[in-house]
């Protein structure tokens, strides 16, 4: 049953007794502490312009092990041709990733009531973003929930060659410098396969959740 819920009270059903499609509940707000709540359940936000907000915890789930980024002969060059940096630019990076999915006709939830609940968990230091930069202009770039252990990548966009590849990498690189367990991708894409993600089921997501976040 898909749980409606109710302002102030921060409570989801329990992922683990979703169907596979994932939606397990409706409504509620984009409130810093229920949306933190939400992604420590292994839970997110997903919804488009005419719908309440809606809450999912897919089965299965994408996931990228950092050590296990794949970086081909191609990207490598490109890898030398960018200039990456971290949390700089966060405001530009979601509404670049917003536009770039408007641009190509792919629709979007990165909605104004996105925009601005995510921007309130970055000035938080809950949400953190990865820029490309080619000639100092910015190319391309990533921003997801910091975890502190697990980053949960939201969205990422490229207006050049490679330029998100270059900024997934470099975020795959600095996490396993700093022990994070792994990135959740959250739905599956062969984009992100072909970088070596790859699919788990919800309850071994969940299960390593809870390990890298010490419940």
């Amino acid at each position: 049953m898909i749980q409606r819920l109710r302002q102030y009270n921060y409570t989801f059903p329990d992922p683990r007794l979703a169907s596979k499609e994932g939606l397990i509940a409706w409504g509620g707000d984009l409130s810093t502490d229920r949306v933190l709540s939400a992604y420590k359940q292994g839970i997110f936000p997903w919804y488009n312009e005419d719908d309440p907000i809606l809450w999912w915890s897919p089965d299965p789930r994408l996931i990228l092990y950092p050590k296990d980024i794949k970086i081909s002969k191609s990207l490598k060059k490109s890898l030398k041709k960018y200039e990456v940096k971290f949390n700089t630019n966060f405001e530009e990076v979601i509404k670049q990733c917003r536009d770039t999915r408007v641009k190509n006709q792919e629709g979007t939830w990165i909605l104004k009531e996105i925009i601005e609940a995510y921007t309130k968990l970055h000035d938080s230091g809950y949400v953190k973003s990865v820029e490309t930069y080619f000639e100092k202009e910015l190319v391309g770039g990533l921003y997801g929930v910091d975890l502190d252990g697990v980053f949960c990548g939201e969205s990422m966009f490229s207006i050049k060659k490679d330029a998100s590849k270059v900024a997934l990498v470099r975020l795959a690189q600095k996490l396993e410098s700093e022990g994070y367990k792994f990135i959740d991708c959250q739905i599956p894409t062969d984009h992100l396969k072909s970088m070596g993600a790859v699919e788990i089921s919800r309850d071994k997501f969940l299960d390593m959740l809870e390990s890298a976040l010490g419940k």
